[in-house]
């Protein structure tokens, strides 16, 4: 690949010029310019994709917010209730990698129907497990559904987006994680309030039903971009894993997963562990913790948004340095607060939320503008999901250790896989303003 990709988003004297979503509306400018430049059906696929992402992120919080009274139930140690997130992280890679497969070979929209439908189905039959070992068997195959829900969403607006704006608007759809978040949070917070400890769990699995609806209206609304279907039907080699490791995009292929690895190790651990350490490390109450959480949320929430115009405006890689560094710092912050000091971790929170989830927002461009058309499902699908499995290693790192070293002192692993992330860009050109053609 080209190591320098060519600089687009220009009108041209007799107008504007195309994209995979068809012709490319003037530059309205404004805070919304990049959403109605989508036109009518991009601006489908983009709401498809905000509310498959947000559903998605609701159906993975219902686990980290229901962990210490699922742990009670069954009587798990912190090892075991940390190999719940890793079994769904590590099976998920391979929900990612077939799925982007699909995506390639029967559409973006029909895939991310499949995506959504089964992760769905998965988290509410969790709320049915007897025992620990049937939930293990449970959430593994929720994860085959979260896995190649973000990939295939990501990769439908991208391909509709103009390369001037993508960033940004791929940022907007990375966003709706802090909206499901929110909301799992916020039902999180009125169920055990007012439903018994050991059945709040599984009405908060229970819940996870809700993205079953959103299929219907994936199915009559939304559609993949026009050129992008026509290339898909007229090339051999669509949803190849080998050509992924072939010689031209071996190299991209293995620095994308380590940079997954690292971003995802990191982010895990906190989305999976910080509910935990603020109950049990710092003594908060289930109100207390809603509170706390509201403010890494709304965090992530402006992390999202702001890392998606840097993105545009800094270009992929220094973006993600960026908030690298952001985000390790503020592990580390965050998690040495003295004792008595609630109020300041209160205030970390947000910097917190901001930079670990503004270090996302180049990712769903960053990924898709590696990969060409015919293999940009799975290449996308297998880079960011390997790297997820991978990762996943991180949250049961802290599980074993906080026996020992604390919850607080076992999250410092997050701030070694933010290293990686760094280290792995070395091997990656950058590719702002790069058409998807």
């Amino acid at each position: 690949m080209s190591t320098t990709p060519p600089t687009s988003g220009a009108t041209l004297p007799d107008g504007p010029a195309p994209t995979a979503g068809g012709p490319r509306l003037p530059d309205s400018g404004g805070t919304f310019g990049w959403l109605r430049e989508l036109g009518p059906r991009g601006r489908r696929a983009f709401a498809g994709a905000f509310g498959g992402y947000a559903l998605d992120s609701y159906d993975y919080f219902t686990l980290p917010l229901s962990m210490v009274a699922l742990a009670a139930y069954f009587g798990l140690n912190s090892g075991q209730t940390g190999l719940i997130t890793t079994v769904t992280l590590v099976v998920s890679a391979v929900g990612g990698a077939v799925a982007g497969v699909i995506a390639d070979r029967i559409g973006r929209v029909r895939a991310l129907m499949i995506t959504v439908l089964t992760y769905a189905v998965f988290t509410v039959a969790c709320g049915f497990a007897p025992t620990y070992e049937t939930l293990l068997v449970f959430r593994a195959l929720q994860g085959l559904g979260f896995g190649g829900e973000w990939a295939i969403g990501a990769i439908l607006v991208a391909e509709y987006a103009s390369a001037k704006n993508r960033g940004r608007t791929l940022g907007a759809v990375q966003s709706s994680w802090a909206v499901g978040w929110a909301l799992a949070a916020i039902v999180y917070t009125l169920v055990f309030q007012f439903v018994d400890a050991d059945l709040a769990w599984r009405v908060m699995f229970w819940t996870g039903a809700l993205p079953a609806l959103l299929v219907v209206w994936l199915r009559r609304r939304v559609q993949d971009a026009p050129r992008v279907a026509q290339e898909r039907e007229s090339s051999a080699r669509t949803g190849s894993f080998t050509a992924i490791f072939k010689p031209g995009l071996l190299r991209t292929t293995l620095f994308a997963v380590l940079l997954s690895t690292g971003v995802q190790g990191g982010y895990y651990t906190l989305a999976t562990w910080v509910p935990t350490y603020l109950k049990d490390d710092r003594g908060l109450t289930v109100v207390g913790t809603g509170g706390y959480l509201s403010f890494l949320i709304s965090g992530a929430f402006l992390g999202y948004l702001t890392g998606g115009y840097l993105t545009d405006r800094l270009g992929r890689k220094r973006n993600i340095v960026l908030f690298a560094v952001l985000s390790a710092a503020s592990i580390l912050a965050y998690t040495n607060i003295p004792d008595g000091a609630n109020g300041l971790l209160l205030v970390l929170g947000f910097p917190l939320g901001f930079c670990m989830s503004a270090i996302f927002s180049g990712f769903g461009s960053f990924l898709s503008e590696l990969y060409p058309t015919a293999v940009r499902g799975t290449g996308q699908g297998f880079t960011y999901n390997t790297g997820r499995a991978i990762g996943a290693v991180f949250p049961t790192l802290v599980g074993f250790l906080a026996d020992s070293w604390g919850v607080g002192g076992a999250l410092v692993f997050g701030a070694i896989g933010y290293g990686l992330a760094v280290i792995a860009l070395l091997g990656l050109p950058e590719t702002r303003g790069k058409e998807l053609l």
